[in-house]
């Protein structure tokens, strides 16, 4: 009996988890940080749970104290970025820098850490919206406690009076925060409204995802090229780069990025996009060795953005992927 009721706090948190992950992945950038805060969270919530006796609906409770973790973890940092954000876009020939400190960059989360199995199927699709890398990228340029309000109010759809009371502050307050939030995000031309999005990643993207795999496991740059946008990027943290548009993506893929010839990819799902795990053959008689995490970007059928997140040593058991693959 004292073995199920020392359980029971641990259950009753435990179906929150996907969710509180999603919220602290938007507040922080980063997968691991989201998955520390929500395991600080767990942790203070489990030592007063004797204490909490139903004053307020579990949730809710549990979202105070997890905004409480990341407003202290965001204390004197420096916020998150993507490489369009704090480097010059460079052309094919570039030589590669040095890489950069993984705390600089927005990292990839996989969706099943952050998107709730038993969900409403619209709110699914916002909670996919809301986890786009550029969204992310997006919140991370508003104050912790705009950032909060934003999440909770647009995101979440708490009333403003629930935000007031788990932010400790008073309505025309969170209102007032909200509006900046807001005028900041409108400014960096994100789409908020992600109503009309599919709780799932649809056939098209899919099918898209299917070509752009058969085009890079051929290497054929003619049939990859004529899958990205006119003005598409590519970026590949940990290095402060990036490229643009048709001729320089395929100039560096035929120069720098021509080891990747012969590469495999294992298909996975990354903040609500189509993404792979790329293995090069690199290894001792061709074996296919871990290379980069690639999110596909998407919009109109085409691909807007390559990003290939290259440290596999984090990445790749985070989501999942195999040390290598066979031959």
């Amino acid at each position: 009996m004292t073995d199920v009721a020392a359980t029971a706090p641990d259950l009753q948190l435990e179906q929150y988890r996907a969710e509180l992950t999603g919220y602290c992945y938007r507040m922080l950038g980063s997968a691991f940080e989201a998955e520390d805060a929500v395991q600080d969270t767990f942790l203070r919530a489990w030592r007063s749970f004797d204490r909490f006796e139903g004053r307020s609906a579990l949730r809710s409770w549990l979202y105070r104290i997890a905004t409480n973790v990341c407003l202290d973890m965001l204390q004197g940092r420096v916020r998150r970025a993507r490489p369009m954000e704090i480097s010059e876009q460079v052309h094919a020939d570039v030589t590669l820098p040095a890489p950069v400190a993984e705390t600089t960059w927005i990292e990839p989360v996989p969706d099943g850490r952050v998107l709730p199995a038993n969900a409403d199927p619209a709110d699914l699709a916002v909670a996919r919206e809301t986890i786009r890398l550029a969204f992310v990228a997006a919140l991370q340029h508003l104050p912790a406690r705009q950032r909060a309000t934003l999440i909770l109010c647009e995101v979440l759809r708490w009333k403003a009076s629930e935000v007031a009371e788990l932010l400790e502050t008073s309505v025309a307050s969170v209102n007032s925060s909200l509006q900046r939030a807001r005028a900041t995000i409108s400014a960096l031309d994100i789409d908020m409204d992600a109503g009309g999005s599919s709780p799932d990643i649809d056939p098209a993207q899919r099918a898209l995802l299917a070509r752009y795999v058969d085009a890079f496991e051929r290497y054929d740059m003619d049939s990859l090229v004529a899958l990205l946008h006119e003005d598409a990027t590519l970026s590949m943290p940990p290095f402060a780069m990036w490229l643009r548009g048709h001729e320089d993506i395929r100039g560096w893929m035929l120069g720098t990025g021509s080891e990747c010839r012969g590469s495999r990819l294992v298909v996975v799902a990354a903040n609500g996009l189509p993404a792979a795990g790329q293995y090069r053959p690199s290894g001792p008689g061709g074996r296919f060795e871990p290379w980069a995490l690639q999110v596909l970007e998407t919009s109109d059928g085409k691909i807007t953005g390559l990003n290939a997140f290259l440290d596999v040593e984090r990445y790749f058991p985070l989501f999942g992927l195999p040390e290598r693959l066979d031959t």
